[in-house]
């Protein structure tokens, strides 16, 4: 699975992270053209080679109309306007989904903070065009470098008071605050805003994961650099790779049964997966004089063995167990539920080892068929 972590020694900035990620990029100068040509009205985006600390790297700079952020030539601009500005964009429909979130989500942070609806919100610095070129940038550049998975660091937003079009504020600024709950943050001796409410925003949206960094096969690694100078280098830093899928333990129980009803087997299959059992099978096997038998294999965690050895002595006829410890690899799985003409239907997809597949529950499949009489292979390719 393709990886990226984000070290966010330094915080996170929505100029920051485009930057980091356009290093990350095989071609810089074409994936620069192609941002510029997203649509984006009188935005121009450009990256420069930056230096903080002895490290190089680069900074984006998005001017429009020929200007850049705080120079007063900003409008303020409302939700409305944002969804509209993003729903003209030559960008996929995955693309134009994630930056719509991101801005709700900064929408319903700022609404919150102003004891408002997100609809009535007129951003400010985080609604002019520069921010909008911030939230799409990262978002098409995620896409275009196929990133599977963001986890990230703990966040440094910084310290001290920040100047804002409402006056001064302590850091983190109370949007970033609302943005960055359940996010673990931390706030060390560099004075100033590190986190903004872009950056705060787009972390929440990608990062599925914060904390150290798991094993990965490193393969490409990006500086995202900030404007300021402070003592440690001002950069956000973007590592790419790939997951280093690692598996896990289980438990194999089994025995061999050749005196039990067909009826009571499957009661002792159902009562096993009913307490846990990752699965329960049978298989023919030929036993001592020449009795046809079945062997019942049941898959267990380890910390769940007891129990199941319990459950197969309680519901079958025999007299011994064997087990036995086993590696298995697994594709990392997730399910979520989809809306479709006949009802929601839960979708659960598996990826890792560099494939992707999913697939409909089949019991949401089943209820839909036979309540439209469609059948299932029709279902199937329909959804």
């Amino acid at each position: 699975m393709k990886k990226l972590y984000l070290d966010c020694a330094m915080g996170a900035a929505g100029d920051m992270l485009m930057a980091a990620l356009l290093e990350l990029t095989e071609d810089r100068e074409a994936a620069l053209s192609e941002l510029n040509g997203l649509g984006l009205p009188g935005v121009e985006i450009t990256a420069e080679p930056s230096r903080k600390c002895g490290i190089l790297g680069t900074h984006v700079r998005v001017r429009i109309q020929g200007h850049e952020e705080g120079d007063g030539h900003h409008h303020h601009s409302g939700l409305g306007d944002i969804r509209r500005i993003i729903s003209r964009l030559t960008i996929p429909d995955k693309v134009r989904a994630d930056a719509l979130a991101v801005y709700e989500a900064i929408a319903q942070a700022e609404g919150q903070v102003h004891g408002c609806t997100m609809e009535h919100i007129h951003f400010h610095e985080v609604g002019a065009m520069d921010a909008v070129a911030d939230v799409v940038g990262v978002c098409w550049l995620l896409d275009r470098l196929g990133v599977e998975e963001v986890h990230a660091s703990a966040v440094h937003v910084g310290s001290g008071q920040v100047a804002c079009a409402h006056g001064i504020l302590p850091v983190p600024a109370p949007a970033t605050a609302y943005l960055l709950r359940e996010v673990p943050i931390y706030s060390g001796t560099v004075r100033g805003e590190l986190c903004t409410p872009t950056g705060a925003a787009l972390l929440k949206h990608f990062v599925t994961k914060f904390g150290p960094m798991d094993p990965m096969r490193l393969e490409k690694i990006g500086y995202g650099m900030g404007k300021k100078d402070f003592e440690a280098a001002n950069c956000l830093r973007a590592m790419l790779g790939q997951s280093q899928e690692t598996g896990d333990e289980i438990e194999e129980l089994s025995c061999n049964l050749d005196d039990m009803p067909p009826e009571d087997l499957a009661f002792a299959m159902e009562r096993l997966l009913e307490g846990g059992a990752l699965d329960a099978f049978t298989t023919p096997i030929g036993m001592k004089k020449s009795r046809p038998g079945v062997m019942l294999t049941c898959l267990c965690r380890p910390e769940d063995r007891e129990a199941m050895t319990a459950l197969l002595f309680r519901h079958t006829t025999t007299l011994g167990i064997r087990r036995k410890r086993c590696r298995r690899e697994v594709l990392d799985r997730s399910l979520e539920t989809r809306d479709t003409p006949w009802g929601p239907v839960q979708v659960k997809t598996a990826r890792g080892w560099g494939v992707s597949r999913s697939k409909a529950e089949y019991e949401d499949l089943a209820r839909i068929s036979r309540e439209t009489g469609l059948p299932l292979a029709r279902l199937r390719k329909e959804l």
